[in-house]
């Protein structure tokens, strides 16, 4: 895969970088976000490797506007020394795809790069709708009751799950499975992004579609479904 690592921490970038060189990964690099921001639109990745905190764009600002500005769906993995619900959701919010805690294993970042780096929009004929919720892969856009709805990449993913197994339970396994394959994050990861799945796509609505089922999973469904 060729990667982009934005990373002010030149040690860190350095040691990113000679391992997953040494795993035959094509590398690039930048220790700022206006540099960052400026490779990433001019060429085409894989994978970005980006920090949260950055001098001259931040994290959190630069996955905003590659998401929203540049219209880039490269999947991007964040890497922050700050854990709390409220900082993922913000990365999650911003456009991120997948997240690490500092410190990190190297391997494992390997593998969370190789999981989310695999995964494409799938292009196909045909639209998925349940209730007034519509996913069109062709376009990979989201809208409920004509309302267009802005989602990352893993977002959509996870909705494209929901959406073909409706209206049956999706438990967690499969879900972690099909967003990360072997490798899933700590349990909060998928929580973390159906909470921002939901907000997106029931909280400006009337009508809940996305409904937890304690200990088990989830299902998408439609009211006159339920």
């Amino acid at each position: 895969m060729r990667i982009l690592v934005i990373e002010d921490n030149e040690d860190l970038a350095a040691n990113i970088i000679e391992f997953l060189s040494a795993r035959h990964h094509i590398m690039d690099s930048a220790t700022d976000g206006v540099t960052g921001l400026h490779l990433a639109v001019v060429n085409e990745y894989d994978a970005i490797v980006l920090d949260l905190m950055l001098p001259g764009i931040g994290g959190i600002d630069l996955c905003a506007r590659l998401r929203g500005e540049v219209d880039c769906q490269t999947p991007i993995l964040m890497l922050t020394a700050r854990d709390t619900i409220d900082d993922k959701l913000a990365g999650f919010a911003s456009g991120a795809d997948d997240y690490l805690i500092k410190p990190f294993s190297l391997l494992e970042l390997d593998a969370r790069l190789t999981a989310i780096g695999s995964r494409g929009p799938r292009r196909s004929q045909h639209v998925l709708r349940v209730a007034d919720l519509v996913l069109d892969l062709d376009t990979w856009q989201a809208e409920r009751a004509e309302q267009r709805i802005t989602l990352t990449p893993t977002a959509l993913r996870l909705l494209e799950v929901l959406m073909r197994a409706s209206p049956r339970l999706v438990r967690r396994a499969e879900l972690e499975a099909a967003i990360w394959g072997d490798h899933p994050p700590d349990s909060e990861a998928l929580r973390t992004h159906i909470h921002a799945l939901r907000a997106a796509i029931d909280k400006p609505f009337d009508t809940p579609l996305l409904h937890t089922v304690p200990t088990m999973g989830y299902r998408l469904i439609a009211p006159d479904a339920a």
